[in-house]
C-alpha cells in the first residue's frame, strides 16, 4: 500500500515529479528567498526592512544562507518538539507535562511534512486500539467476512421425534439474539420436529480454547457489565441475561427475567435512593448467585444495593454461567413453539457425520464495524480479534487463537511497512493494562487504511466529532464538528483519539494522540485543544499561514507571503 509521502519529521518536501509541481516547486522557491530576504534582514539590522536601495546580489545569498539555516532546524524543532499554544494551555491547566501526550499527525494524499510529539514511545491506547482490530481484520477478512449459527444433529427423525442430541454450534456470530434464535427453531418445527430425545450440546469450538472467560481474572470490580463480557463463538444475547428492574410503591425492588425463563429466579435487597433513574447503576453492588443444583432448583440470584424511585429499566448482565442461561433461552423459546424436551445441556465439539437443520447468517463485519466502533464495544471487538486467528489454526494445533490473530496483525504491519516494535497485543479492544501501540504506528496505520480499498467501510464507522457515538457531546462547535472522524479510548491512566480531521485548507490528516498520566482523566479538554488547532490551521503553529498552508498561491505584492 506504498509508503508515506513524507516520513522525514520536519525535513524538506521531497522534489515534485510533475509540471504542476515544478511550478509549485518554484513559487515555494521565490517565497522561501523572499522570506529568507526579510528574517535575514531583520535579525541583522531591522533598519533594512525600510530601505530604499536594492539590496546587493552578495547580501541577499548571505542572508538566504543564513536564514535557511534557521529556518530548517527551526522547521525540524518545531516539528520535534513544539506543541500548539492552545494544547499547551490545557496541559498546564490539567496539571500534566508535554512527555504525558504522544501525538503524530501524517498527511493523507498529499505531500506534506509529518508531524510528531514522542510519537515511537508505546503507550496505552485505551479503546483507540480497537482501529488496529477494525483495519486488520477489513484487508485480511475482507468486508463480506460474517458470523454464523448452526443447528445440527446426526439424529433421526421419527414422528415428529429427533433421536439423539440437537448441536447448537457457534460461529462468532454477534447478532444471534433471542429473535434470531426464535426463528431458527421455527425452522426447526418446519421440519417436523416436535420432541427432542436428546441433550442441547453447544459447540464453542471455533475458538481455541472454547472458553477463554473460565478461570480469568475480572479486569476491574464491574464484571458483570456488558463492557468487561469475554465473548466466544456462541455469542448468545451477548453472553448477558435480560431482565427488569422495577421499583415497587411498597419501598422494594422487583427483578424478573424479560421474557420468563425457566430455572432463573430473583430476590431482593436492594433499598431505593433518590438519583436519576438512568443513573441506576451508581447503587448496584455485585449480586449473590446460588447456582440450582439439580433439575428442579434453579439458579437463584439475590440483588443487593439501591436503586432509584419510581424507575423501571430493562437491563442485560453477566450474572449467571453463560450454558445455563443458553439452555433456559432454548428451553423457553422451544416450549413457546410448542415443542417439548427433557434432556440436559451440556458443552462440547460437533460429533461427526451431523447435518444442518437451520443456519443464519449475521450481517457483514463491514457493517458491524459501526456498532463496534461508535459505540466502542468491547465485546464485538474481541470476537473479531479472535476471528484473525481462525485461519491459522489447523496448521497450528497446539496454538490459541489469541496467538494467531496477535501473529496475524504483527504480520499485516510488517507487510505494510510498519515496524511492529513495541506493539504489545491482548484481546484487540484495548481493555487491557498491557496493550501498547504508539502513536506513531496508528497513525501509519490509520495512513495505509486510507490509501486501501477498504477505507469508506473504516472511516464511516469512526465517531463524527459532535455528532454521533463517543464524540457526540465533543467540539460540538468549531471547524472539527461533523467533519473529524475519531476514536475515542479511556483508561484509569489512558485517555485517546485517533482518526481522521481535515485541516483549514481541506487537506485530509491521520492523527493519533494519546495520554498517559495518573491524571490522564483530566486530559480530554487536551485532546480536544489539539484536534480544534488542527481543523483550524494544521499542523504548523509558528510560521505564517499563507507560508505554509497555501504552497500553490503566488505571494501577493505588498503583503506577506
Amino acid at each position: 500500500m506504498g509508503t508515506p509521502p513524507s516520513v522525514v519529521v520536519g525535513g524538506p518536501l521531497a522534489q515534485p515529479a510533475s509540471s504542476a509541481a515544478r511550478t509549485r516547486a518554484r513559487v515555494g522557491a521565490r517565497r522561501g528567498i523572499f522570506m529568507a530576504l526579510h528574517s535575514a534582514a531583520a535579525s541583522h539590522n531591522p533598519c533594512m526592512l525600510l530601505r530604499s536601495r536594492p539590496i546587493t546580489l552578495r547580501a541577499a545569498l548571505h542572508g538566504v544562507a543564513l536564514a535557511a539555516a534557521g529556518l530548517f532546524s527551526a522547521a525540524a524543532a518545531l516539528a520535534q518538539d513544539t506543541l500548539p499554544p492552545p494544547v499547551q494551555a490545557a496541559l498546564a491547566q490539567a496539571g500534566l507535562p508535554a512527555e504525558a501526550l504522544a501525538a503524530v499527525a501524517l498527511p493523507l494524499g498529499h505531500r506534506a511534512t509529518t508531524w510528531e510529539h514522542r510519537g515511537r514511545v508505546p503507550v496505552q491506547p485505551g479503546s483507540t486500539m480497537k482501529l488496529v482490530t477494525s483495519v486488520v481484520a477489513l484487508d485480511l477478512l475482507g468486508p463480506n467476512h460474517r458470523g454464523h449459527t448452526e443447528l445440527r444433529s446426526a439424529a433421526p427423525l421419527n414422528d415428529g421425534v429427533l433421536q439423539g442430541d440437537l448441536v447448537l454450534k457457534g460461529g462468532a456470530d454477534p447478532e444471534l439474539g433471542l429473535p434470531q434464535l426464535w426463528a431458527m427453531l421455527v425452522d426447526l418445527r418446519q421440519r417436523g420436529v416436535q420432541h427432542l430425545q436428546g441433550d442441547l450440546v453447544l459447540d464453542r469450538t471455533l475458538f481455541r480454547p472454547a472458553r477463554f472467560d473460565q478461570n480469568l481474572p475480572p479486569f476491574d470490580e464491574a464484571p458483570e457489565f456488558p463492557y468487561n463480557v469475554i465473548p466466544d463463538a456462541l455469542y448468545l444475547a451477548g453472553n448477558l441475561l435480560p431482565f427488569e428492574l422495577r421499583s415497587l410503591p411498597d419501598g422494594t425492588v422487583r427483578a424478573e427475567t424479560v421474557p420468563a425463563l425457566p430455572g432463573i429466579s430473583f430476590s431482593s435487597r436492594m433499598t431505593l435512593n433518590d438519583k436519576r433513574c438512568a443513573d441506576w447503576d451508581d447503587g448496584w453492588l455485585p449480586a449473590a448467585v446460588t447456582p440450582g443444583t439439580n433439575a428442579t432448583t434453579g439458579t437463584q440470584i439475590e440483588l443487593r444495593g439501591s436503586f432509584p424511585r419510581n424507575c423501571t429499566r430493562r437491563v442485560a448482565l453477566q450474572l449467571i454461567d453463560r450454558s445455563e442461561m443458553a439452555g433456559a433461552m432454548f428451553r423457553a423459546l422451544w416450549q413457546q413453539l410448542g415443542g417439548t424436551w427433557a434432556g440436559r445441556v451440556r458443552e462440547a465439539a460437533a460429533p461427526a457425520g451431523t447435518q444442518v437443520l437451520a443456519r443464519r447468517d449475521a450481517r457483514p463485519w463491514g457493517e458491524l464495524l459501526r456498532p463496534l466502533n461508535k459505540t466502542s464495544d468491547n465485546a464485538l471487538t474481541r470476537l473479531l480479534y479472535l476471528q484473525l486467528g481462525v485461519p491459522a489454526m489447523a496448521a497450528n494445533p497446539q496454538a490459541s487463537t489469541f496467538e494467531l490473530a496477535d501473529r496475524a496483525v504483527r504480520g499485516w504491519f510488517t507487510k505494510n511497512g510498519i515496524d511492529p516494535t513495541g506493539l504489545v497485543m491482548d484481546n484487540g479492544s484495548g481493555l487491557s493494562r498491557s496493550e501498547r501501540i504508539s502513536a506513531w504506528q496508528m497513525a501509519r496505520l490509520l495512513q495505509v487504511a486510507w490509501a486501501g480499498p477498504n477505507a469508506s467501510d473504516l472511516v464511516m464507522s469512526l465517531p463524527t466529532v459532535g455528532v454521533d457515538g463517543t464524540m457526540r457531546n465533543r467540539l460540538k462547535e468549531g471547524p472539527a464538528a461533523g467533519w473529524a472522524r475519531l476514536k475515542t479510548g479511556t483508561l484509569r491512566n489512558a485517555v485517546a483519539l485517533a482518526g481522521y480531521v481535515r485541516d483549514d485548507n481541506g487537506r485530509p490528516w491521520a492523527l493519533a494522540l494519546m495520554v498517559n498520566h495518573e491524571r490522564a482523566s483530566q486530559a480530554r479538554p487536551v485532546l480536544d485543544a489539539f484536534v480544534d488547532h488542527f481543523a483550524r490551521s494544521g499542523p504548523y503553529i509558528a510560521w505564517p499561514e499563507s507560508f505554509l498552508q497555501q504552497p500553490d498561491t503566488p505571494p501577493q505584492p505588498g503583503r506577506w507571503p
